[in-house]
């Protein structure tokens, strides 16, 4: 049995998150709130720093991004 895997990408979300790394950013998520500063977009997640901690977040989860000034 052949197994396939599939995710939908949303490309304008990708390439827009794509335009902003390197800044702090606000994630608001399916389950909470992340503010920290975007380091990579792969077409289905994010990678986030806050503090010493690191968050990959997948990108179907976010609900809104805001800038963190």
């Amino acid at each position: 049995m052949n197994t396939q895997l599939m995710t939908l990408v949303d490309p304008y979300v990708v390439h827009t998150l794509q335009s902003v790394v390197g800044n702090m950013l606000i994630v608001e998520t399916t389950k909470d709130t992340i503010r920290g500063k975007l380091i990579e977009v792969k077409p289905d997640h994010i990678v986030l720093t806050a503090g010493d901690s690191t968050f990959f977040v997948r990108i179907q989860q976010i609900v809104t991004i805001m800038p963190d000034r």
